[in-house]
């Protein structure tokens, strides 16, 4: 079986935007009014990654200044408070800040194969297949989840990539008739443990973007440890998908569109 490990692949995108960040002033503005404590670790993270590449990192207190930020990358961290869904807050983003594709305009325009940020785990999913050289093309791909920062932006890069792309989720009735179909197989789904290995064929490459914390505050995925082995490729949870999206935020916030 190959891991599927996303640290040379980070190593490289972060290589390169230090090396972007050392030729001009690059700034990220970091939007967060939530007190959770995840929340307020993953800010801490990404502003010292960003810190680390020599992009200037802001974080900003207050939601009103969304649209009026003068940065070359605007994120917003979840979650927000109120009645409003975070995309509906996301929309007063400006797309060609978006470095995380947040604003429904940026996955309209991803939809419409116009230029447009991607969320950037769907984005760093498609580059460590990339990076692992997994042919995409022509592939039968199953996403399993549905959300706007990973299952939908995903399904369109797949399918912009020419695979055929099948996306399951929590009310599949049957998801191993969908799932075993599959020869790339991305699981996200927020669910520790969902895919087992009667769901898998052998020569099956699975990516997991799971990111769930244990009782003892360590990090599992949604990809049960049974399946390991049981597949062609499989990504480790912690330093496979985790640390790639990471990377292409910051490389998102160097480059631009």
């Amino acid at each position: 079986m190959i891991s599927l490990s996303g640290k040379e692949l980070a190593a490289e995108l972060r290589a390169r935007t230090a090396d972007r960040a050392a030729t001009r002033k690059v700034r990220l503005a970091i939007v967060t009014v939530t007190d959770d404590p995840s929340s307020a670790w993953y800010v801490r993270s990404l502003s010292m990654a960003a810190t680390k590449v020599g992009i200037q990192c802001e974080i900003v207190r207050d939601l009103s200044a969304l649209s009026t930020l003068d940065a070359d990358g605007v994120i917003l961290q979840t979650p927000v408070p109120g009645d409003r869904p975070a995309a509906e807050v996301a929309a007063a983003i400006d797309p060609e800040r978006d470095v995380d594709g947040a604003n429904p305009v940026s996955l309209g325009r991803l939809a419409c194969g116009l230029p447009a940020f991607p969320p950037a785990t769907a984005e760093a999913v498609v580059r460590l297949l990339d990076h692992h050289g997994v042919e995409i093309a022509g592939r039968q791909a199953v996403v399993v989840g549905r959300s706007t920062v990973v299952g939908k932006p995903l399904a369109h890069l797949l399918l912009d990539r020419d695979a055929t792309v099948t996306v399951a989720h929590s009310r599949t009735k049957d998801l191993a008739a969908v799932t075993l179909a599959a020869d790339i197989l991305v699981v996200a789904a927020g669910r520790p443990g969902l895919l087992r290995p009667e769901h898998v064929r052998p020569d099956t490459i699975v990516i997991d973007v799971g990111t769930n914390t244990t009782d003892d505050g360590g990090l599992v995925g949604d990809v049960h440890p049974a399946v390991a082995g049981r597949v062609a490729g499989l990504s480790p949870v912690p330093g496979g998908v985790g640390p790639v999206t990471t990377a292409v935020l910051l490389h998102h916030t160097a480059f631009g569109l």
